[in-house]
């Protein structure tokens, strides 16, 4: 068979089906052979951490005692800093990049309080310029959400704590 009839001979409804279903997934690629033929579909993810923005320090005011230090706003990722939490905690796969939204100025995928299915995306970690979605083990009510966004994660560390 020349070339061009191979070509011609793709099946485009079937193309379409797999650019869906990575829609619908959430994944990146999939791959399909029948035959001679093989079909694979890939999709890339982009995400951008959103720009930082800080505040201007309020002008000093006159005070007979020195005020406390402000408590910082980092999240706690190393386990002398981290205290148990009540529920299940969901957590990292790999080392990488947590991002709380699938792009920049978009709507979170969870927040605290949201109901969430088993299997529903909780959040995204970045590994080696990938984006895996990280996905809730079972059903439940979303608790805590222990990492901010474009934060760098370890292994096994704490993302959501999800309770019944």
């Amino acid at each position: 068979m020349s070339e061009s009839k191979k070509v011609d001979a793709v099946d485009t409804t079937l193309v379409r089906q797999l650019a869906d279903i990575l829609k619908e997934t959430e994944l990146t690629e999939i791959e399909v052979e029948r035959g001679d033929l093989k079909i694979k579909v890939k999709r890339e993810i982009t995400v951008a951490s959103a720009p930082i923005t800080y505040a201007a320090a309020p002008a000093p005011v006159a005070q007979t005692a020195p005020a406390a230090a402000p408590a910082p706003t980092v999240m706690p990722s190393d386990a002398t800093t981290i205290v148990a939490r009540a529920g299940e905690e969901v957590k990292s796969p790999m080392v990488g990049t947590a991002y709380l939204s699938p792009a920049p100025g978009t709507d979170a995928f969870v927040k605290p309080g949201d109901k969430v299915r088993k299997g529903q995306t909780l959040l995204i970690v970045e590994a080696m310029k990938t984006m895996n979605p990280i996905t809730s083990p079972r059903d439940g009510v979303v608790a805590e959400i222990v990492v901010g966004d474009a934060q760098p994660v370890e292994f096994g560390e704490p993302l959501v704590v999800l309770e019944a």
